[in-house]
């Protein structure tokens, strides 16, 4: 039997091996892209498809993980990336001529500049997937009367 994982579940998962990799490989960002990626696979077909095969195959991480999130989360943008005391520090936006107490940032942070901003990425994309399930999710209160409804108007 099939086991399938909710979309939601995959970003868990995603965000669980990021936590406890300390080394960016051709197989951890190829995973990635498998788990979180809806518009460009890998094995896809395409320009931007086989340049990001290109950038992996070169190790060129951080190249990869941007053009990932430009292909990707094309409504976010890099707020921050600031290395301080041994850890880049990543934060990603939807609005980011906010002021930073106002804006709700992806914010993550980790020794190795590609993982950081990979983290950030998978966050962002937990949050959109978030953001996309209220959007769907219906406003009403969801609870049928006990009584059929009655008119009041005075209609004398």
């Amino acid at each position: 039997m099939l086991f399938h994982l909710t979309p939601a579940e995959r970003l868990g998962k995603a965000v669980d091996r990021l936590q406890s990799t300390d080394v960016v490989t051709a197989g951890l960002v190829s995973e990635i892209i498998a788990e979180c990626c809806d518009r460009l696979p890998v094995s896809g077909q395409g320009r931007a498809a086989a340049h990001l095969r290109e950038l992996i195959e070169a190790g060129a991480w951080t190249d990869a993980v941007v053009m990932l999130m430009e292909t990707e989360l094309p409504r976010w943008r890099l707020r921050r990336l600031v290395y301080d005391e041994g850890e880049w520090h990543c934060a990603l936006s939807l609005q980011r001529d906010l002021p930073d107490w106002l804006d709700q940032a992806v914010e993550t942070s980790h020794s190795e500049l590609p993982l950081a901003l990979l983290k950030a990425f998978v966050e962002a994309k937990r949050r959109d997937g978030e953001i996309v399930e209220d959007a769907r999710r219906p406003t009403g209160l969801g609870v049928s009367p006990q009584q059929p409804s009655v008119s009041c108007e005075n209609f004398t």
